[in-house]
């Protein structure tokens, strides 16, 4: 038989159709998780699964159930279905009234995983098993799809931006994030750059980032956003990779234009990517017009102001988009996980509640510092 013979010569995991209950399913992940400590003290692995419906023939797979399993174990780390199934779906996605998610054959779905580890040493290899039902309700599987595991350790980094409250917006374990749920297609892969973005609000002691009525927010100004013009900081001693300047700011809430294509100097405004370690590259972005004060190139230190916080490129309200990648370019770049070396746990809210001034924030600005975390969206914090 030939046919297996060249599913067998792919490079990404392939759960074949054989006699019995396997599903007819071609799976990879997108790339090698580490594990990383976050605000909530919980240790976490994040990954996605591209889900191929291999055959056209086989009609509607309905993906009911998701499980985790950690080498050997032979009992999952996490099990998804129902809400938590859909839990883990880009933003558009919904499961169909069945609490199962259609992939018609021939067609891909995708599975933003964020699965807590137990205590112990990260796993090696992480196992995952998808349960399907077909358009006959017969149950088919795909099992031991493998994810292998990145045992280093994140980079640690040390503050973006001056003292402060700080909201974590659209952040880490959102898979309905415009970040974390951006995947791209280009030159021959799927890459999610903005894995582990955060979006950062300033907020003032109330835990509010702007100061006007929310029914007034769009005649604001930039001047009434709290985190408009902070001093953005360089996170690590690091060389300057790329630099744009120059692009105005905008009136909050305006209209954006939609870009020709997907590149920093076409989404980011005007920004920073500053290399702190080989093959990590830190992206700044969204700067205010005229205030980057580096160069392509530059040695900087830790802790020396590279720009101050804007409201350029695509961003509707001044704020600091920043993450984590493998390359200084964007659309061919995978997200890496990074933590802050020392932040404080202020509190916890939603970007609705942050924009709206009349709102009750419970804020708590004199918590116990947390050490090597990442924060997670909606985590309010302190540098």
């Amino acid at each position: 038989m030939r046919l297996p013979a060249l599913l067998l010569s792919l490079l990404t995991f392939h759960a074949m159709a054989t006699a019995g209950a396997q599903a007819p399913v071609v799976v990879h992940a997108l790339h090698v998780p580490q594990a990383v400590e976050a605000g909530d003290g919980s240790r976490r692995l994040y990954y996605e699964l591209d889900i191929g419906n291999f055959y056209a023939d086989t009609g509607t797979l309905q993906l009911t159930t998701a499980s985790v399993y950690a080498d050997g174990r032979s009992a999952p780390i996490a099990t998804f279905s129902g809400a938590q199934l859909a839990g883990l779906l880009r933003p558009g996605k919904e499961l169909d009234a069945d609490d199962s998610l259609a992939i018609p054959g021939g067609a891909h779905a995708m599975l933003l995983i964020a699965a807590t580890l137990p205590a112990g040493a990260p796993p090696r290899t992480l196992r995952n098993t998808l349960t399907f039902r077909t358009a006959k309700g017969a149950v088919q599987t795909a099992d031991d799809i493998p994810v292998a595991v990145n045992a280093a350790p994140p980079v640690v980094l040390g503050a973006p931006l001056r003292a402060g409250l700080w909201l974590a917006d659209e952040g880490p374990g959102n898979a309905q994030s415009h970040h974390w749920g951006s995947v791209v297609a280009q030159n021959g892969l799927l890459t999610i750059p903005q894995r582990y973005a955060i979006d950062f609000f300033g907020l003032d002691a109330q835990g509010h980032a702007v100061r006007v009525p929310i029914d007034k927010m769009a005649d604001s100004a930039v001047t009434d956003w709290v985190g408009w013009n902070t001093e953005v900081l360089a996170v690590a001693d690091g060389i300057v990779r790329d630099v744009q300047d120059g692009v105005a700011d905008r009136k909050p809430l305006s209209p954006q234009e939609q870009p020709d294509e997907l590149t920093a100097r076409t989404l980011y405004g005007n920004f920073v990517v500053l290399e702190v370690a080989p093959k990590v590259f830190v992206h700044y972005a969204h700067l205010r017009q005229g205030s980057v004060q580096v160069k392509i190139g530059q040695r900087i230190k830790r802790g020396a102001v590279l720009a101050r916080l804007g409201l350029t490129g695509g961003a509707g309200a001044p704020h600091l988009h920043f993450h984590v990648a493998d390359k200084t370019s964007f659309a061919d770049s995978q997200g890496l996980p990074f933590v802050f070396d020392s932040y404080t746990p202020a509190g916890h809210t939603t970007e609705g509640d942050a924009l709206n001034k009349d709102s009750t924030i419970s804020i708590s600005p004199n918590a116990a510092r947390l050490h090597r975390r990442m924060p997670l969206n909606g985590d309010i914090i302190g540098f």
